[in-house]
């Protein structure tokens, strides 16, 4: 069977600032929580391996979007790190060092014909801002705006793809939840309030570009993880579920796209005191200012199931799983080395509820990828990575988007996380998610995989 894609759809990935630019001696980057993190405690870094010795795009980036053009992207996303882009975050002062390598890259991307897509957050705060409390702090949702704003004065006349934020609940799972961000707390209220303001301070981004009458348009990306129950006979299997999905993914979709709170949410923290601080003037602000498009990230769904184990009394409070057990499916398709669930039939039903339920809003998958240990046990004769596992990865969440396109869905593309080996948080270099391999032991020698000769055919022929 041939599966055919709409005229100009986006292929290419998606990477971030501080996953791959590194640091490097003159560049004039303020420290971020992730360059702190790493100074104060390497150990709980995979190898020890941090943020400055990342991709190294800084210094490779025309070498990386000449193989981003061998690889068949037409488009790219990247994140603009605040800590690079303001040399003084507080006052609104720019590096003008970080707006050369930011202009650079930008052009060259464009004389390759190939698009930048542009997003702003990527849990990179500065940490001068953190010392502030970060996204705790309503002054800082100011700062970010003002941040926005240098961006889209900079750089707007030719970046037409602008986002707000990635994944904005994992600064809220990360960072107050579960401990694998800074500032490694628990505390579910205020992982709220930071929850409130990210949505707040997407909002008035997106009114002041708005407001600047650039040609282009201005979205959020999203992680949405669709959440199925255990039994879908079960009531209170089903209400487990629309908890789950309501915490983690329409927080943020129904305000991103309808301009609101989801109503059964907003009553949950109220019945347990867990409100944030919010105005009326703020919730305005949020109604009227909604997305043009919308990143889909695609990794792996949720399932649970109604709580069964004993509630835990913890000094630090509630957790979101106080209100329901994770369901451990048997028998469910896994990728072992990052012990996520495969499950492509997922990025159909998540694009079908966007169609639905959210007025079959402009979309793309920003991203969807396999991360695994170890590639260079599947390095040939020639030195290339025979990567035909993530061959079947994407050619497999490919055919769903197709089927989703075919009932109507307005899905414009396709990013795969990542165009190169990125570092990964915590993480580090654990898992490789590129098209192209990074050999951290020879100067972040750059050697495209075999998917990404695979992923040149299926753009050069916009379907496969």
């Amino acid at each position: 069977m041939t599966y055919q894609f709409p005229e100009n759809f986006w292929w290419g990935s998606a990477a971030s600032g501080p996953q791959t630019e590194g640091v490097f001696a003159g560049d004039n980057k303020e420290q971020s929580i992730w360059d702190f993190w790493y100074d104060a405690a390497p150990q709980k870094f995979f190898n020890q391996v941090g943020p400055d010795k990342t991709s190294q795009f800084y210094q490779k980036y025309k070498e990386d979007i000449a193989l981003m053009k061998a690889t068949g992207h037409n488009s790219f996303r990247t994140s603009i790190q605040w800590s690079r882009l303001m040399a003084n975050p507080l006052t609104g002062e720019v590096n003008q060092t970080a707006v050369a390598f930011y202009n650079q890259v930008i052009d060259e991307l464009i004389a390759h014909h190939i698009e930048p897509f542009i997003n702003l957050y990527h849990f990179d705060m500065p940490l001068v801002l953190q010392a502030k409390g970060g996204w705790e702090n309503r002054d800082v949702v100011e700062l970010y705006v003002q941040f926005a704003k240098t961006c889209f004065e900079l750089f707007g006349d030719r970046v037409k793809k602008w986002f707000t934020h990635n994944e904005p609940i994992v600064p809220v799972e990360g960072g107050y939840l579960y401990g694998w961000h800074y500032p490694d707390k628990v505390n579910l209220k205020a992982g709220i309030q930071v929850l409130y303001h990210e949505v707040l301070a997407s909002a008035k981004a997106i009114a002041v570009y708005h407001s600047m009458g650039l040609a282009g348009e201005i979205g959020i990306i999203l992680n949405l993880t669709p959440t199925y129950p255990r039994d879908a006979q079960n009531e209170a299997d089903v209400k487990a579920a629309a908890f789950v999905d309501g915490f983690f993914n329409r927080s943020f979709l129904e305000p991103s796209v309808k301009g609101y709170f989801p109503a059964d949410m907003v009553a949950w923290a109220k019945g347990n005191d867990l409100m944030p601080q919010t105005t009326t003037e703020d919730l305005a602000v949020i109604s009227e200012n909604t997305v043009d498009l919308l990143g889909v990230n695609y990794y792996q769904p949720r399932r649970a199931k109604a709580k069964e184990s004993v509630l835990e009394s913890r000094p630090e409070g509630l957790l979101p799983e106080d209100f329901y057990d994770v369901y451990d499916m048997p028998d469910k398709k896994m990728n072992p080395y990052r012990g996520w669930e495969i499950y492509e039939k997922g990025i159909y039903d998540t694009l079908i509820n966007l169609k639905e339920n959210y007025g079959n809003i402009r979309c793309f998958i920003s991203e969807n990828g396999m991360g695994v240990e170890g590639e260079e046990r599947f390095v040939n004769a020639q030195g290339m990575i025979e990567d035909d596992y993530r061959i079947e990865f994407v050619t497999d969440h490919l055919k769903w988007v197709h089927q989703a396109i075919q009932e109507g869905s307005n899905v414009q593309g396709y990013h795969m996380w990542t165009c190169m080996d990125n570092w990964s948080w915590l993480n580090a270099y654990k898992n490789r998610y590129g098209f192209i391999a990074v050999d951290l032991d020879n100067d972040a020698k750059r050697t495209i995989k075999k998917s990404g000769y695979w992923f040149k055919t299926v753009s050069d022929n916009n379907g496969f």
